[in-house]
């Protein structure tokens, strides 16, 4: 509040405070006069009526800068406090203060007539119930927001979302659906941990009876397979509770693949797959497509020609004389004449990188047998 302001409302509160002190000084003049025992005369009575309530009007002036003070720094305090809080918290509290005074008046109007202390009793049902009626209302702010949200107009003041589930620029985070290489690759568990994957995950019916059809087949890898997928699934509906849902409704479509891409569109929603070709499908038909595999390349160490590379040979490669070695990373990494020393632990330069879809490929030269 600017300076010619405060000054302004001391100077009015002031001024209503020497106000108060004048009523309260004539208040009380008719018990001074009680302790005068000898008689005064009309004139002597309004002298000292008069006297009274002018000492009133003057203490309560020597003594209004330092309540005000106290008071102006209370509003200040409050005043700050209430600026950190979201104008829908200030809105709630103050219906839940209304709501709580309301009661308060309800139960004092059949307590006041008490004798002695009922005529306590409205003050201090007010300020119980004006305290618990702002409290409860802030705790309980989502289920109210949701029954005022009901009301058409305030409908369309009030929202529920919350800032942290929507974009950068104010619309959710679209849905995201599930194919069964992604389930069975498991890693998608991992990733949706770190918070990096937001919106709802859908898992089509049809994915879900894909998935279950090789969990049952007779082939023990695929079975295998099956069996771990489901088993990620139950974990990422625990972990994601209900924002992991199955999509009950079917689609049109030849195979899974085309499924998948009609209920992308349909639903505005992104694929999460690690199927290549699924991938290269779903871009032509403008479907966005997260691949977890060109998400794990990305956050692979970049190698670049020149450096050196210690891997060990564990096989012969496509081209004569090739050695394929791995990295603790998956990456492959191609030897030039490394079939001769297949089992060996091999220093090389690297000559080339090859980035594709489907993974990073190394190419190195040896540079000599480690061991």
């Amino acid at each position: 509040m600017p300076d010619r302001q405060v000054h302004l409302v001391e100077r009015l509160l002031q001024a209503i405070f020497v106000v108060l002190g004048l009523g309260i000084g004539y208040q009380v003049s008719p018990y001074v006069l009680r302790y005068i025992d000898y008689p005064l005369t009309p004139v002597a009575k309004m002298s000292l009526v008069g006297a009274v309530t002018v000492i009133g009007g003057f203490i309560m002036y020597i003594l209004s800068p330092s309540i005000i003070r106290a008071i102006l720094k209370v509003v200040s305090s409050v005043e700050s406090d209430l600026q950190k809080l979201p104008a829908v918290d200030i809105g709630i509290g103050l219906l839940g203060l209304i709501l709580g005074l309301v009661v308060a008046n309800l139960l004092a109007v059949s307590l006041t007539p008490i004798p002695i202390v009922g005529e306590y009793f409205p003050l201090i049902l007010n300020i119980i119930f004006g305290y618990l009626g702002v409290g409860l209302a802030l705790r309980k702010k989502e289920e109210i927001m949701v029954i005022l949200g009901a009301i058409p107009r305030l409908k369309d003041r009030l929202s529920l979302k919350s800032s942290k589930k929507e974009s950068f620029t104010g619309e959710a985070p679209c849905p995201k659906i599930l194919d069964t290489s992604v389930i069975i690759d498991g890693r998608i568990l991992d990733i949706y941990k770190t918070g990096f994957i937001e919106g709802p995950l859908l898992i089509p019916r049809f994915v879900l009876n894909e998935l279950q059809y090789v969990a049952d087949s007779t082939d023990p890898m695929k079975r295998s397979r099956g069996r771990r997928g489901l088993d990620i699934l139950t974990k990422l509906q625990k972990e994601g509770k209900d924002k992991v849902k199955i999509y009950e409704e079917d689609v049109e479509g030849k195979n899974v693949d085309e499924k998948l891409i009609a209920l992308a569109k349909k639903l505005n929603a992104e694929i999460l797959t690690t199927d290549y070709n699924l991938n290269k499908v779903a871009n032509i038909e403008g479907v966005k497509v997260l691949n977890i595999n060109e998400l794990a390349n990305a956050l692979k160490p970049l190698v670049l020609p020149g450096e050196e590379l210690v891997v060990q040979i564990i096989r012969e490669g496509k081209e004569v004389d090739q050695g394929v070695g791995y990295l603790d990373d998956g990456t492959m990494v191609v030897v030039e004449e490394g079939k001769a020393h297949i089992g060996r632990v091999v220093e090389l330069q690297v000559t080339s990188v090859l980035q594709t879809a489907a993974g990073r490929m190394i190419f190195g030269r040896i540079k000599r047998i480690a061991k």
